[in-house]
């Protein structure tokens, strides 16, 4: 009993130190307040502001506080309130569907169904519970003035040839997710390891390169474009591609042997304060509104499977069979297995060691 005491406070100490990185910015109403929506996300605000004024056109009375954190403390808090039985959230959103899904699953989210919602493909809905609003690849993403035209890698043998031939060159300039800290480094991760053998070696790879982790996509970006990164692996396309578009020195590849694709999760926590305009937030995300702003000015990339103009890679992913979606679903909850995660993290840090940025 003590054990489990101790261990239930040193999660709350962690969520409590986590929920004090969090960063909330508040959307006043346009029109005049009458009601509050608080959404909390690990979302980067530059990325999801669009969203936030298309909904606050339909909805001039409604005041969006916009709270985000990193995958892992959304997920802990969310966990935490549903355990107490209450919350400040009306919506939880994050990229780390399997996050979601582990709450659905203990009874922590509200169903919803709506001809809106109806309209996503099966695979990015669980129950009416958890629901996937976008459709993002993940990409590898290069420094166009370091990399030379045939270096960049288009599948991950090449990226595996490119670390065995170049190794001098390339050794501690080649970064991706420290899947201990980023929830969707972990997925990215855990689905990549269901191809053994490529894995294997890709990893073993990055150990030899000395890969530089990080836990967020931004900070990878930024560093690839600062020129201290020469490549990413496994990266967000949507970040990508929004920092491409302002002006960052930066090239995206869809893999052409295989692209892992996830669909951007939201879930309205079953104690929700404000569940009805939660609701309606929800149906936005979906509405043909909703989605061109998703497309042209949110996540760049939607359910067509239409790549944007300047991304390499075949021009329609879906249809030429290399995207493989992770499915919202029950076949996530091992991924978020103690034991199992515990493992896989120990195997993926016996073969990487972090290092620090390198000097310039």
């Amino acid at each position: 009993m003590m054990r489990a005491l101790l261990m239930l406070a040193a999660v709350l100490s962690l969520v409590r130190a986590a929920a004090s990185a969090d960063v909330t910015t508040v959307f006043p109403a346009p029109g005049g307040e009458r009601q509050v929506l608080q959404l909390y996300t690990a979302t980067d605000l530059e990325v999801f502001e669009p969203l936030i004024h298309g909904f606050q056109q339909v909805a001039p009375d409604v005041t969006i506080r916009y709270t985000e954190g990193v995958t892992n403390s959304v997920f802990e808090k969310a966990r935490v309130d549903c355990a107490a039985g209450r919350t400040e959230a009306d919506l939880v959103i994050t990229s780390s569907v399997d996050h979601l899904v582990v709450l659905a699953n203990e009874g922590c989210a509200l169903a919803h169904r709506s001809p809106e919602t109806a309209s996503a493909p099966a695979w990015t809905r669980w129950r009416d519970e958890v629901f996937g609003f976008t459709l993002e690849p993940a990409v590898i993403v290069y420094n166009r003035a370091l990399v030379p035209p045939d270096e960049v890698p288009h599948t991950r043998a090449d990226l595996i040839s490119l670390m065995r031939e170049k190794s001098e060159r390339y050794s501690g300039r080649i970064g991706s997710y420290d899947i201990g800290l980023s929830g969707i480094g972990y997925l990215f991760a855990a689905f990549d390891g269901r191809s053994a053998l490529i894995y294997g070696r890709l990893i073993e790879g990055f150990g030899r390169m000395k890969l530089v982790t990080r836990c967020c996509t931004s900070d990878l970006i930024r560093e690839i474009g600062e020129g201290k990164i020469y490549i990413g692996y496994n990266l967000l396309g949507s970040y990508a591609y929004a920092a491409r578009r302002k002006g960052a020195p930066i090239g995206i590849v869809i893999p052409r042997d295989y692209v892992l694709a996830l669909s951007r999760g939201a879930m309205i926590p079953v104690q929700a304060p404000h569940a009805a305009l939660a609701r309606r937030f929800l149906d936005f995300l979906f509405s043909p509104g909703g989605q061109k702003i998703i497309r042209e000015q949110a996540f760049f990339f939607d359910f067509s499977g239409k790549l944007p103009e300047g991304v390499e890679g075949p021009a329609l992913p879906v249809e030429a069979g290399i995207v493989r979606p992770i499915v919202i679903g029950p076949s996530l909850l091992p991924v978020q297995d103690r034991a199992k995660r515990q493992r896989f993290l120990d195997e993926w840090r016996r073969s990487i060691e972090p290092a620090p940025s390198p000097v310039q």
